[in-house]
């Protein structure tokens, strides 16, 4: 029987535990969010802060994933992750590393990362291959073959289902799925979403912590007519609907105010 948590550097996530917040650190200046960007010599700092507001990790991000972002290469992307390790190498801070590429990974391992987080759900081989030798816990996105490449509930469901047998195949036991709410190919669309987002409690019958990942995407922001800096509030309200409807983590560029909807949540749900 699948497990109903999955334990990352001590920190349990799913079954009992309480929600976890997951803070978001990007050293890609093309990032579609520039507040989420943290400049070389300012990563500490950053982390530091997110943690203080209540972050219980950080994930961190080389590469942006929006569509339309120009492509770096993979040494960049290397080289990036890399430098933001180096400055974060000793704290402590609970890390996942948001790459595709083995070869990344291999300089993330040189460092103290505690997870991996793969928006292609270990759909390539090679890589897939190389997170299992690493032994690491796994944020495993919805994915056929290309990250969010599943369009609709039913085809995300599929996806699913594709992950949890390739986490199953590679002898993968620690993983959290991800859903993968977002823009991620042209054949989605905002309602999209917005179905996945309305029939996310489903998710959890994988038997898998869910991560909630919506933090000032783009459907929120064709729904209110709002640039990315000005979506926290639609992004706060949807995510105490998920929260509700099961997310064991909720992934937010905008730790503070995320950590004060948890507080709150969980005071309501007190008998």
């Amino acid at each position: 029987m699948r497990q109903q948590h999955c334990t990352i550097n001590h920190l349990r996530v799913g079954g009992d535990a309480p929600v976890r917040l997951m803070g978001i650190i990007n050293c890609s200046p093309e990032s579609f969010y520039r507040g989420s960007y943290a400049p070389a010599g300012g990563l500490y700092d950053r982390a530091m802060a997110m943690l203080d507001s209540g972050a219980d990790m950080i994930d961190l991000g080389a590469r942006s994933t929006a569509p339309g972002t120009l492509p770096i290469t993979v040494a960049e992307e290397a080289a990036r992750v890399d430098a933001a390790l180096s400055e974060l190498d000793g704290t402590g801070i609970t890390l996942s590393v948001d790459t595709r590429h083995p070869e990344v990974l291999e300089v993330c391992l040189r460092h103290e990362i505690h997870a991996v987080n793969d928006i292609a759900g270990l759909a390539d081989e090679r890589y897939a291959r190389a997170v299992a030798d690493s032994g690491l816990p796994v944020f495993a996105m919805a994915s056929f073959k290309e990250p969010g490449d599943a369009v609709g509930l039913a085809a995300t469901r599929e996806a699913l289902t594709a992950v949890v047998n390739r986490c199953a195949r590679l002898e993968i036991d620690e993983y959290v799925l991800d859903p993968a709410v977002g823009r991620w190919v042209p054949e989605r669309t905002s309602e999209d979403d917005w179905e996945l987002c309305r029939n996310f409690k489903s998710f959890s019958a994988f038997g898998r912590p869910v991560l909630a990942a919506v933090s000032r995407k783009t459907f929120i922001g064709d729904l209110l007519g709002r640039v990315p800096e000005d979506r926290l509030a639609g992004t706060l309200a949807l995510t105490t609907m998920l929260v509700g409807a099961g997310a064991a983590m909720v992934r937010s560029h905008d730790v503070g105010e995320t950590a004060d909807l948890l507080r709150v949540y969980e005071k309501m749900r007190q008998a």
